[in-house]
């Protein structure tokens, strides 16, 4: 089977003007060829299948958006290649934007003072979708979602979740073969989120469409995603499904001990006192060791173990000939952790 998206060796390069301060800097800059070249993206192959939804991650100023552009046509790229659907998304950008949807966040596609069928009826005017198509999509997504609440309202009107719902609809309402979300859970409630993730699962389980989807929220990685791709400062850190994730860090786990009773419970200064004990601990134990990261959480001392260089019972054990252990619980590292450790270098 081809992919439906091929990245081949993507790089952008911006040229940013080196700016000075003052008055007298800025008036220069306006004559200045001062330039720098900033490289957004570097170097980044991908193949992504059809049906497939990809999380595409990376903390702010990783290069997310500047890919996402290059893949919608949007820019273009100063070297390598972008394949959307056997041609070139920015060198055919009318055919390219025939099949995609994209969602970026706030950013609404619909008409402000018009009602949500209007604007849905003005966008199968544009992609040219026939009447039949057309309501098929519709009856597809009065099963889905409560359509008659939202429908008849105009945007302006609209809470954002609803918003948020009918941008998501209308991407999907021309067939695309690929949609592109951006931050599409942004500055929602949990329950919204829950449904507009619901909604992503059924249109792509419904219409077998590709979802490259930006985020930060791990929520939306851990219910969407069977696979992610993780960029950082323009560069691909890591392209594998959430499993093989889990199991590479899977030697991890977190330790959270209670060292004071319940009299002492709230006794900042007791606790911060058995956080240097489990420090001195640890470091008496195991001199040098770099795979221990302890810190206090809810007047509990967290301990994130890498058991491959130290046993979960022998650092208990340690602690425990040393001062008394009121209560543990121990907890798998979680996605947000692991990715926060990739971004951190820990990979």
């Amino acid at each position: 089977m081809e992919p439906v998206i091929r990245l081949e060796n993507l790089t952008k390069e911006f040229k940013v003007l080196n700016r000075h301060e003052g008055i007298k800097g800025a008036i220069g800059d306006l004559f200045s060829r001062d330039y720098k070249i900033v490289t957004a993206v570097n170097d980044v192959s991908l193949d992504i299948m059809p049906g497939e939804i990809i999380g595409y991650l990376g903390p702010n100023g990783a290069g997310k958006s500047t890919t996402i552009k290059m893949m919608s046509g949007v820019l273009e790229p100063t070297r390598g290649r972008v394949i959307c659907n056997g041609m070139e998304p920015y060198r055919n950008r009318t055919q390219n934007a025939e099949n995609i949807g994209v969602v970026f966040g706030q950013r609404s596609q619909l008409w402000w003072s018009l009602p949500a069928i209007e604007s849905f009826r003005i966008l199968r005017d544009i992609y040219q979708v026939s009447n039949a198509d057309y309501q098929e999509m519709m009856d597809l997504y009065a099963t889905m979602v409560d359509m008659e609440s939202i429908l008849h309202k105009p945007v302006r009107q609209m809470s954002l979740g609803q918003r948020t719902l009918c941008d998501i609809l209308a991407a999907f309402l021309h067939n695309p073969s690929v949609v592109y979300l951006d931050e599409p859970t942004i500055g929602l409630d949990v329950a919204m989120k829950a449904k507009i993730r619901e909604l992503i699962l059924m249109l792509n389980e419904q219409k077998k469409t590709t979802v490259i989807l930006t985020t930060h929220d791990m929520g939306d990685v851990d219910a969407l995603c069977r696979r992610i791709v993780i960029i950082d400062k323009g560069s691909k850190l890591y392209d594998n499904d959430i499993e093989h994730l889990s199991e590479l860090f899977g030697k991890y786990r977190t330790l959270s001990l209670v060292l004071t009773g319940k009299s002492d419970a709230g006794n900042t200064e007791l606790i911060s006192r058995r956080l240097a004990d489990v420090k001195a601990v640890l470091e008496e134990r195991w001199p040098s060791s770099d795979f221990f990261e302890v810190s206090v959480s809810d007047f509990s001392i967290e301990i994130l173990i890498d058991e491959k260089k130290a046993s979960l019972m022998n650092v208990i054990s340690a602690i425990q000939d040393k001062m008394k252990i009121y209560d543990i619980h121990i907890e798998e590292i979680s996605t947000e952790s692991v990715i926060r450790k990739i971004y951190g270098g820990g990979i």
